[in-house]
């Protein structure tokens, strides 16, 4: 998340090493999910992220925002709150990552974005274009590398415009991600575990796959 993530960083406590603070996600996110498909194929994902109540309040109350910390914004609060949230940094690909047939398909630039904050939880939504044949199953997985943001993908995921298609999400296996983190991390040197952290966060990631009747 770039910005909001050194918003959040920032309130850790004095000290803490870099690798240790990273061993668990900072960020909690609720991810709502569409597919949308057309005739050609796969067109895009869209999505919704819903910030957890105690990242939200951190960056509210960073920001001198919500003071009476009723869970609503003026209008020019949210639209501030919008324009940080919304700016990502250079170089930041979106926590997504979609596959047709096994196969990594590119992501376009991100469009449609929108912001709100709905009872103190921060909600982002944004489109990601894909465009993409359906020679095969569509893979999708919304997860941060570094596992610096947890998410947790919403269901049902919708699937819009694709006749004869459903989705199925298969959770992660939580238990042995932690697992395999405690076996990198103790099998690390004592001064590189403090100072590296893995990018561990796919283990940790839900997968939807999209089926459509006809696809090979």
């Amino acid at each position: 998340m770039g910005m909001i993530r050194a918003a959040v960083f920032a309130c850790l406590a004095p000290g803490l090493a870099p690798g240790l603070a990273a061993a668990h996600p900072h960020i909690f996110v609720d991810a709502r999910v569409e597919v949308v498909i057309s005739p050609e194929g796969l067109e895009a994902v869209r999505l919704t992220w819903i910030y957890d109540e105690f990242f939200s309040l951190l960056v509210t109350e960073d920001m001198g925002l919500d003071e009476d910390l009723d869970g609503t914004l003026t209008p020019p609060e949210l639209e501030e709150l919008a324009a940080y949230v919304l700016a990502w940094p250079e170089g930041y690909g979106g926590d997504l990552t979609v596959s047709v047939g096994g196969e990594p398909v590119a992501l376009g630039a991100r469009r449609e974005t929108g912001f709100d904050f709905v009872e103190g939880r921060m909600v982002e939504t944004h489109l990601r274009e894909v465009r993409a044949p359906l020679d095969g199953p569509v893979t999708i997985r919304v997860f941060d590398p570094g596992y610096y943001t947890a998410y947790t993908v919403e269901t049902p995921v919708t699937v819009t415009g694709g006749e004869g298609c459903e989705a199925r999400i298969a959770r992660a296996d939580i238990l042995a991600a932690t697992d395999m983190v405690e076996e990198l991390l103790y099998a690390m040197p004592q001064d590189e575990a403090e100072d590296f952290f893995p990018e561990v966060g796919e283990a940790f990631a839900d997968t939807i796959t999209v089926t459509c009747a006809g696809s090979s």
